[in-house]
């Protein structure tokens, strides 16, 4: 066969992007060892292909990610080809490793039996590629490229995911109440590909995603993180976000967001207490965690509301965040972080504060979350349709990071002594009486560090004791 091109430069739209799309485009875009392990299975007489959101993105001139094949090889016959793949699971997938990047490899098959909206029962191995590619979600992932054997490589694209491609257009494959009854996450997955991608979803998808959208309430947690991570990652992630709470994944997803639609407030006119959120989100920076954050940030106005105020909603918004994460399965610092945030995200700054003021924000906050913060504040300031930098936060930041170069004392770790030194020299015993001692010596220090020396707090330490007694 003749010899394929190597990869080279991405498409730009000058490149065969849009109506000129050229499917031949596709060869030099395919990474080399991904070649390899093409040719290896044709030269061993099996059909073998580039599928998935890979040749989408490579179509789209995106960078591509996730290099999948489908192959007429069963698992046991790629296993032979490629010495040290490893067989990951029932569905036929072979893990195969080059050049430091994983690979895989998935026998072509056909899905029987969904019957807990979430994954195949059974699943049955063929050498069929247009068998393998019905069952697939959407037209723009049901396109393969590669050939039967040693011959020329080409485009196989049964559903029209070429067009669809060329007009930016998510359409499910065959029927779509089919497609979201088999998978659920099918549904979340088609707003995050349409905000992420830039397309438009077709109004019998569209209209399949609305009559189905309960069913994603038999998703894991796990999995709909996974798809609300990549959305909140998404250049403007509100596109994304208004595509939820209008087909009605929103309130499956989270009851107290989905709430916020109609809820008014007084920041920006005409808009909502959702329109203020989905500003917040798309004005955060690109960071994971202040992303999620800003998303939920007023996730306890609703149950606040009255008389136009939201009394204490960031304490119970803390509690709500906490609760949503959770059912997520977000790990356990994502939960604690952003729920950190929520929960001191109305902080107040006068341009009065005391040094020690300044010290007692930032052993509030915590030095570690002290950035994430500010920007969590910049982003709500901008969805109130206020300047990023309203409330002298410039000031405030500049405040803090004089006291954070001077190395301030925040916690009871930073003082020059500890429970054991106040045991041995002043006989206190352990417990919450000791604890009080430690946290007093703190707050005396945050006012003023130059006592923080270990003489001047035994002794502030033994008139803190004798005053007890």
């Amino acid at each position: 066969m003749a010899e394929l091109p190597v990869p080279g430069t991405e498409l730009t739209a000058g490149d065969g992007v849009g109506e000129s799309l050229d499917p031949a485009a596709i060869g030099p875009l395919v990474p080399r060892p991904v070649l390899g392990l093409l040719r290896t299975l044709w030269s061993a007489g099996y059909s073998a292909y580039v599928v998935g959101g890979s040749l989408r993105d490579a179509l789209l001139g995106r960078p591509a990610r996730d290099w999948d094949l489908a192959t007429s090889a069963l698992p046991d016959q790629t296993l032979e080809l490629f010495p040290g793949a490893v067989y990951e699971n029932r569905f036929g997938t072979v893990a195969v490793r080059r050049s430091g990047e994983l690979y895989e490899i998935t026998t072509f098959r056909s899905d029987h039996d969904y019957a807990d909206f979430r994954r195949p029962h059974r699943v049955e191995f063929g050498t069929s590629l247009e068998a393998d590619l019905a069952r697939r979600d959407f037209t723009v992932n049901a396109m393969a490229w590669g050939s039967e054997g040693p011959s020329e490589p080409t485009l196989v694209d049964p559903f029209g995911g070429r067009d669809d491609v060329v007009k930016r257009t998510l359409r499910a494959v065959g029927e779509p109440l089919r497609r979201f009854e088999e998978d659920a996450l099918r549904m979340v997955r088609a707003v995050r590909l349409a905000a992420t991608l830039d397309f438009t979803i077709e109004p019998a998808t569209r209209g399949g995603i609305q009559a189905r959208a309960p069913l994603v309430a038999h998703l894991s947690g796990e999995r709909i993180a996974a798809e609300l991570g990549w959305l909140l990652a998404a250049p403007r992630p509100s596109v994304g976000l208004r595509l939820l709470a209008e087909t009605g994944l929103l309130a499956q997803i989270s009851a107290e967001l989905a709430a916020q639609p109609g809820v008014a407030q007084n920041k920006v006119e005409g808009e909502d207490l959702w329109d203020h959120t989905l500003r917040t989100v798309d004005a955060a920076i690109a960071h994971p965690v202040v992303r999620l954050a800003a998303l939920v940030h007023d996730i306890g106005k609703p149950a606040t509301a009255a008389d136009g105020h939201f009394y204490s909603h960031e304490v119970v918004g803390a509690e709500l965040t906490r609760a949503f994460l959770d059912r997520l399965h977000e790990p356990r610092a994502v939960t604690e972080r952003v729920t950190h945030l929520v929960r001191n995200h109305m902080f107040g700054y006068e341009q009065t504060w005391s040094d020690a003021a300044v010290r007692r924000f930032i052993g509030k906050v915590g030095p570690d979350a002290i950035d994430e913060l500010f920007a969590l504040r910049e982003a709500d300031n901008v969805g109130s349709g206020l300047p990023r930098a309203a409330g002298d936060l410039d000031e405030l930041r500049a405040r803090v990071a004089a006291e954070m170069a001077e190395g301030p004392v925040l916690d009871r770790s930073a003082l020059a002594i500890d429970g054991d030194d106040l045991m041995a020299e002043l006989r206190l015993e352990p417990g919450p009486g000791l604890g009080r001692v430690l946290d007093a010596l703190l707050e005396r220090v945050i006012e003023d560090k130059s006592l923080n020396a270990a003489p001047t707090l035994l002794l502030l330490a033994r008139q803190l004791v004798s005053d007890d007694r």
